[in-house]
């Protein structure tokens, strides 16, 4: 396969964006994308565009929102993809098939969402489109109350590990403090995120409102390429191997302590970069819930079936640590606008690979990984990407 290139990127802030209508969305992530890698929308091939939607907004057929956005785009072929909370990794994956394919020469990614348009209820009703409906999908809780069992069962198995949990997310939020772009900027610290309070009370099984990532809106972009741009602005990253590795998508098919879809794409993943963990600077993974962030140590190899809690303690995969997991505050901080957080994850670690992260950066990061999966690890995303 041609090697492939992440050429410029946008972002918008995440958060709870009530004044920003999806036009604008657009507009503020795809724009900096598109003059980031040295191009006009008119050097634009196609568009590819994630959007999960399934009720947040009425408007759907958001391809065709590019044009409404940047009329330079009303004749650009563009399509929309959807695969739950894999959704933008779903539409960079297209347009890196429609660019190995010989067809287009530059293509354009943007990941968005508005989540915060329903009550609380609606939208936990919303996300339970992503779980097997006809046995998950009266889940108290919402998706909270799946991931919630998945603890409450993992807990039964191997023993409390709350704070294993504690210590991921007070680590997501210290990383956040640095990321502009997050939804929370608050270091909540272990003591917080450890003890529920009337601030921080359980949720579903034992997790805590700290133990889950936010409802949020925003935009992410990139520009693909199969080939570094000369004019570009910022600094090419290239993938060394991209997996997709689906899963069944009822958790009473199989054992849902574990990740057996995403271990297969760590597994197959890294083989095919001829690399192994030990040569990765950091990962940007999906910590939904820290239940999830602890479940994908096991996938990746950092610790044997029932042991990921030892990761986080033993401090391995804080910023200092010997592999960095979330040093932009991953989904816990930055947020989780479903359609956006693929891309999103892209933009992060092409920041950090170009040096280009700010107080994120880790230092000499030239090799990272990002995981992204739909659903409890349905859809499981990998890629391994390098500076140039």
């Amino acid at each position: 396969m041609k090697q492939q290139y992440i050429v410029g990127w946008g972002h918008t802030p995440f958060g709870k964006l009530d004044n920003m209508d999806f036009d604008q969305l657009i507009r503020d992530a795809a724009l900096p994308a598109i003059e980031s890698a040295g191009l006009t929308p008119s050097d634009i091939d196609a568009i590819f565009v994630g959007h999960f939607n399934a009720g947040f907004v009425q408007q759907d057929f958001s391809g065709a929102l590019m044009g409404i956005a940047i009329p330079e785009f009303r004749h650009t072929p563009a399509v929309r993809m959807e695969n739950a909370c894999a959704t933008g990794s779903a539409a960079i994956w297209s347009a890196l098939d429609a660019l190995a394919s010989g067809r287009i020469k530059r293509a354009l990614v943007v990941g968005m969402e508005k989540m915060n348009t329903l009550p609380n209820k609606e939208i936990g009703e919303i996300l339970l489109k992503a779980s097997y409906v006809k046995e998950e999908g009266h889940t108290e809780g919402g998706f909270a109350g799946v991931f919630g069992q998945i603890a409450g069962e993992y807990f039964k198995r191997y023993g409390d590990q709350s704070d294993a949990l504690a210590a991921i997310s007070a680590k997501n939020h210290a990383n956040g403090v640095h990321n502009p772009y997050a939804h929370m900027r608050r270091d909540l610290g272990f003591d917080f995120c450890r003890n529920p309070s009337e601030k921080n009370p359980f949720v579903a099984g034992p997790l805590k409102r700290s133990d889950c990532s936010l409802v949020s809106d925003g935009a992410a972009a990139l520009v693909l390429s199969n080939e570094p741009l000369p004019g570009a602005k910022v600094p090419a990253v290239r993938w060394r191997s991209r997996t997709h590795v689906n899963e069944f998508l009822p958790l009473s098919r199989r054992d849902p302590t574990v990740f057996e879809g995403a271990a297969l794409a760590w597994k197959k993943g890294l083989s095919d970069a001829s690399m192994s963990l030990n040569d990765l600077h950091f990962v940007e993974t999906h910590d939904c819930f820290t239940i999830a962030e602890m479940l994908e140590y096991e996938a990746m190899g950092l610790a044997p079936k029932g042991q990921g809690a030892r990761v986080i303690l033993d401090g391995v995969t804080t910023k200092s640590g010997k592999l960095p997991v979330n040093p932009s505050g991953g989904l816990k901080s930055r947020g989780h606008p479903i359609g956006a957080t693929g891309v999103s994850q892209h933009v992060m670690a092409a920041m950090q690979l170009s040096g280009l992260a700010g107080d994120m950066q880790i230092k000499n990061a030239h090799a990272g990984a990002v995981f992204n999966m739909g659903g409890a690890s349905v859809a499981n995303y990998l890629s391994v990407l390098e500076s140039v």
